[in-house]
């Protein structure tokens, strides 16, 4: 209908026109969806309506005055839980496709400047601003790309920036601080589990002042443009510019959104810095690192290709190798550093770090890409830090462990994947939820009192459900244990995004369908100095300017937390391997935004590369040994390291060598092995560099001495039948 208004009024915009009520229900009008904002003055409660074609200042240089004659609508009040919303049809002449109001859109809308920052919160919160607010906690600050709310509506994090309900001119205004060429928007509805909130369009207009404005005009009409916006509230929706404009200021003016909801939305702004020869402009803050390494996001064939180009030029520390593949087939390839690459060492502890286990967290796959560069040139330039650290370390970095969800969220691009897209498998499994739960059985076997006599409180073995042919374990998952009951890894983080925080095991809550829950293991002293290390060097967690990322200020507790006081997180990769295997493992959520643009990757890198280090070279807190056999000085393997008053053990690895965390302080270590007898030692861990020596050997049983002897068919020695004469007389 608007259309035909439209066409109207440019050949005849004196002429008023009326329509019945028929025609508005022919043409669709019966029972508009969405809530419009008046150009002038607000529309009184008649059915008549008056549209301005001019600017937002209120100058109007031509008005139309229609007569629509509609059904009465139904204003809903707040809902008390969420309903499907309907489809919203535009109810105002501003988002036409009449000739004289088409927006002129590129065929492909493709990014050409970086974004400016919302979403990652390099644009801080007193850059924001608005006509109105609904509450503070729906204040301009809240209006960033993918920001997510806290579960109560009405709290301080709410999801979104919403205007009045009575704001008859609402607008979102974003402060560049430097003249800036801005090229496009992106914009999302409100984020909320209670309500469905999102702008249908807007208007954008532009300032050097904050007081003289002026619009995005279409280039073949002159006019202002009105862009298309959301159809739900998670969706990014990307906006070019008909030509891109260079200003300071920055406002979005939403001009419909859907009926029974508010003006809501968040946003990131595409923009390119300004230059400026004759420096007469502030300079802007750059981005970058020192380091030349190749910061851009690699799909699965370009991160083959980097992986083998370090690998080509460092071959004698460096070693590609695959776990397995991935639903769709591609293989999980894990770059090994070590001065032998190849081979386990005696006495050289084994770590790990994993990236990619969501698909759409991409900045630790990058990361670890630019570790392994790193390491490699470092390592030819005779770094000392990193020579020891390749040669007394074994490092295997598995930079993309869901490559299947990473060319989803890649081929969307690193501003329109939105929140979740990519994040599972193509099987559609979230990987972090698919390992097996041994949480369980092992508290209720210490509920029962079986621990540690019965039932053992490390090793936990697979339960049977989760060996079955048809049980839902994803291949990438399999492929991961199997690569951990592989090597004998004593330290790892999973790298994921969309926070900044360290989080520790127990990642799932004792108390059975609780939400969130403290619930530490007995290593929690361990694992509160791993996170505290990687916390206390990344750059961005120590920042004591920076904002929470979404609805928790994590700082206040520096930056780490227990997993299950955060959210219950059953069948974690943490969890898992902590009762699997010997590995203590913490998650790092590296950054507000999950999908981070290219040019944000040095920054990035430098805010991680410390920590980065420093968490490996924790592999050395502790105590470290060799448990042997005291006739045949022969390594035993799986003899278990217990540690009084912890109530987790560890076992040695196939050359009889153990690596046990610890913090500093005194411990009675006790080491014990089938058919031998126990031995207990004091082992003292101080604050200086280790890891402590801790040797043992342990002496054979009369008993396994026995049965060795039958087994190779000998006599049993006179003094060895003698003592077995001695004990059965006892018995």
């Amino acid at each position: 209908m608007w259309c035909l208004l439209l066409a109207l009024a440019t050949f005849a915009p004196a002429v008023g026109v009326s329509l019945g009520a028929s025609g508005a229900s022919v043409l669709g009008l019966a029972s508009p969806t969405t809530t419009e904002a008046p150009v002038s003055t607000p529309a009184p409660r008649s059915s008549q309506a008056e549209l301005s074609a001019g600017n937002e200042n209120g100058t109007s240089e031509q008005h139309v005055r229609i007569r629509v004659i509609k059904k009465k609508k139904i204003i809903m009040k707040k809902r008390k839980k969420l309903t499907p919303p309907r489809p919203p049809v535009t109810a105002r002449a501003s988002v036409t496709t009449s000739p004289a109001r088409t927006l002129d859109l590129p065929e492909k809308q493709e990014p050409d400047c970086p974004p400016l920052g919302l979403e990652s919160l390099r644009v801080s919160d007193n850059q924001l601003d608005a006509s109105s607010s609904q509450s503070f906690g729906l204040g301009p600050h809240r209006g960033r790309l993918n920001i997510q709310s806290g579960l109560e509506d009405g709290d301080l994090f709410d999801g979104a920036w919403c205007a009045e309900q009575q704001d008859a001119k609402p607008w979102l205004q974003v402060d560049a601080r430097h003249p800036t060429r801005f090229s496009g928007i992106i914009t999302q509805g409100r984020n909320s589990i209670w309500r469905y909130d999102w702008v249908t369009s807007y208007k954008v207009q532009f300032s050097n002042d904050s007081l003289t404005w002026w619009g995005s005009k279409n280039r073949s009409s002159g006019m202002d443009a009105v862009f298309p916006a959301n159809s739900d509230p998670e969706t990014p929706v990307l906006n070019l510019l008909p030509e891109p404009q260079v200003a300071r200021f920055i406002r979005l003016l939403p001009q419909t959104w859907l009926q029974g909801g508010a003006s809501c939305l968040r946003a990131e702004i595409l923009a390119c810095p300004v230059s400026d020869p004759n420096g007469l402009l502030p300079e802007v803050p750059v981005l970058g690192s020192s380091d030349t390494l190749d910061f851009r996001h690699h799909d699965y064939k370009a991160m083959r290709k980097l992986m083998k180009q370090v690998n080509e030029q460092c071959p004698n520390i460096t070693r590609v190798y695959s776990i397995g593949r991935s639903h769709q087939g591609l293989k999980l390839y894990v770059m090994e550093m070590s001065d032998q690459p190849g081979e386990h060492e005696l006495g050289e502890p084994e770590v790990r770090y994993v990236a990619g286990m969501h698909g759409n967290e991409a900045l630790g796959r990058e990361l670890l890409l630019l570790l392994m560069q790193f390491l490699c040139r470092e390592f030819l330039r005779g770094d000392p830090r990193v020579t020891r650290l390749l040669t007394e370390t074994r490092i295997h970095l598995l930079p993309s462990m869901n490559p299947d969800g990473y060319e989803t969220a890649f081929h969307r691009g690193s501003e329109l994947v939105g929140w979740a897209e990519g994040r599972w498998n193509h099987q559609g499994i979230d990987l972090n939820h698919n390992f097996a739960d041994l949480n369980t059985p092992l508290w209720e076997a210490e509920d029962d009192g079986l621990v540690p006599d019965s039932v053992p409180n490390h090793h936990l073995p697979l339960p049977t459900y989760y060996t079955l042919p048809n049980a839902t374990v994803a291949p990438e998952t399999r492929a991961v244990i199997k690569w951990m009951e592989r090597i004998p890894f004593v330290l790892s983080a999973n790298l994921h995004g969309g926070e900044l925080v360290v989080s520790y095991p127990f990642d799932m809550t004792r108390t059975p369908w609780a939400a969130r829950e403290l619930t530490p293991t007995p290593d929690e002293a361990v694992f509160r100095w791993l996170s505290t290390v990687y916390a206390g060097t990344n750059w961005a967690m120590q920042d004591p300017d920076r904002r929470p990322c979404h609805s928790q200020d994590f700082s206040l507790y520096g930056n780490i937390i227990n997993g299950a006081d955060w959210h219950t997180v059953p069948g974690s990769m943490n969890d898992f391997s902590y009762l699997h295997t010997n590995c203590f493992e913490v998650t790092v959520e590296l950054s507000c935004d999950k999908f981070p643009h290219e040019n944000e990757l040095p920054q990035e890198w430098e805010n991680n590369k410390d920590a980065l280090l420093t968490y490996l070279e924790q592999v050395r807190m502790g105590i470290a040994g060799v448990v042997k056999d005291k006739d045949t000085e022969i390594g035993i393997a799986d003899a278990v390291i217990a540690v009084d008053g912890i109530n987790h053990d560890v076992t040695t690895a196939w050359g009889g060598d153990y690596w046990r965390l610890l913090t500093p302080g005194d411990y009675v270590v006790t080491a014990s092995a089938e058919g031998y007898h126990t031995a207990t030692r004091s082992c003292r861990v101080t604050f200086e560099e280790g890891p402590v020596p801790c040797n043992f050997h342990l002496t054979k049983t009369p008993k396994q001495r026995l049965r060795e002897l039958l087994a190779a068919g000998a006599k049993v020695p006179p003094d060895l039948r003698r003592r077995l004469e001695r004990l059965r007389g006892q018995n």
